[in-house]
């Protein structure tokens, strides 16, 4: 009989576990490598300047894949000089409030921060690099206020957004949304499930 009820717990307990790591699998997010290499030539790149790591920021990198996204289909002209390029307003960008909306992204917490897209054919990683340290870029990765940034990219183009640690430009998260909510009674309501299985079996 104990063996039994053993048995019994163990195969609900697998299946609340296979249950729990299937419903989640599709919320999981997969880093891209050559944002992943950017990221860390920038902070290697601020660290010889003895500037703080810009940490990775959510909402900016939904951001700048959407900017990323708006650019795809724009003409890449090949950076050759300094001169041709200019950090993104955002009155530069259609549709700017519907990219931030879709990012739950509040419009006040943005204007500290700075867009800066780079198009480079191939997304060459030391060229990209290049546009960014050795640009009019370069003059906001060498400013201490900014503590953070958020990349994306979409073929030959790749937007880097530099965020604060300050209200105005730290990116912060819209009003909570009945989604959000949603997303978190998904987290447990299997974790309800699984504990109420255990203690009827």
């Amino acid at each position: 009989m104990v063996t039994e009820t053993m048995a019994s717990f163990k195969i609900t307990l697998f299946f609340f576990l296979f249950l729990h790591a299937f419903l989640f699998l599709p919320y999981m997010v997969l880093s891209n490598d050559d944002e992943d290499n950017l990221i860390q030539g920038l902070n290697s790149y601020r660290q010889s300047l003895s500037l703080s790591a810009l940490a990775r920021n959510e909402r900016a990198d939904c951001l700048a894949d959407e900017v990323a996204d708006q650019l795809e289909d724009e003409h890449c002209t090949p950076v050759t000089s300094s001169s041709n390029i200019v950090p993104t307003t955002p009155s530069q960008l259609t549709d700017y409030p519907k990219l931030l909306k879709k990012c739950k992204i509040d419009m006040n917490s943005t204007t500290d921060g700075v867009i800066m897209p780079v198009c480079v054919p191939k997304l060459v990683p030391t060229l990209v690099l290049t546009n960014y340290t050795r640009s009019q870029y370069a003059k906001h990765l060498n400013n201490s206020k900014f503590t953070g940034a958020g990349v994306g990219s979409e073929d030959d183009w790749m937007v880097v957004i530099l965020t604060t640690n300050t209200p105005s430009g730290n990116f912060a998260s819209s009003a909570i949304s009945w989604v959000s909510q949603l997303a978190l009674g998904h987290l447990f309501v299997p974790l309800f499930l699984g504990i109420l299985m255990l203690l009827v079996g």
